[in-house]
């Protein structure tokens, strides 16, 4: 049966909240300072500590990571992610495992002093698991996979349901068009993660910014770029 999504954004930022047929798997939890918006978002949805089994985090920047440790805290669910985006969380380290030059490290510190956000120390965290490329999230109730995406980051993770519906995260965005998102820091293992969705049965699109889109639809722009170039 198909899943029931609902989709929660704040300041940009996707997070999603998937019935199940005995609670509820969240997949990102945005910026903590929109920490009182997503609770009730939850609370309205029948989300309620006890039956919120899983956390899947898609992968470890601030904005999708923000309130992980405080709904652990409050719902006692855990919290799953790819290994390699653990120092993010850990220790609140926006370029851990990236591969990225000093202009933009210095570029990135720049945007996260005047947003005045980052995850800062008493929201750090240590997941409770780590999944890999095909976990499966059956024993959470949760028809699903996980797909292995970087591009994004190293540990950038995919969420994709036996119904043909993908939760992203950041390897695409869909603000204006469906398309790359805007910052990719490993171009080889981006086109890498895109190659890997064409083999996989993919309908609906859910990506960590923008609107939900059908995957043909991005394929097709991307072919057209290709034959442009």
């Amino acid at each position: 049966m198909p899943q029931e999504i609902k989709i929660i954004n704040f300041g940009g930022v996707n997070c999603y909240l998937v019935k199940i047929d005995n609670g509820f798997i969240l997949i990102d939890t945005g910026f903590s300072k929109k920490r009182s918006d997503i609770e009730k978002e939850l609370e309205s949805a029948g989300c309620k500590p006890g039956n919120l089994k899983l956390i899947v985090l898609t992968h470890g920047d601030f904005d999708h990571s923000g309130n992980c440790a405080y709904l652990r805290e409050k719902y006692g669910a855990k919290i799953a992610m790819h290994r390699a985006d653990k120092g993010m969380v850990e220790y609140g380290d926006l370029f851990y495992n990236r591969n990225v030059n000093f202009l933009t490290k210095a570029l990135g510190k720049i945007i996260v002093f005047f947003l005045r956000t980052s995850l800062k120390e008493n929201d750090r965290f240590t997941p409770d698991m780590y999944v890999e490329d095909g976990y499966d999230l059956s024993a959470f109730g949760f028809d699903a996979r996980v797909i292995h995406i970087p591009g994004h980051s190293k540990g950038s993770i995919g969420v994709l349901t036996n119904t043909g519906d993908l939760f992203c995260g950041d390897l695409l965005q869909n603000t204006k068009k469906p398309a790359k998102n805007a910052m990719i820091v490993d171009d080889e293992a981006f086109d890498a993660s895109v190659e890997k969705l064409k083999q996989l049965k993919i309908n609906t699109v859910y990506p960590g910014h923008g609107k939900p889109f059908q995957i043909e639809q991005f394929i097709k722009d991307q072919n057209q770029l290709k034959r442009l170039k």
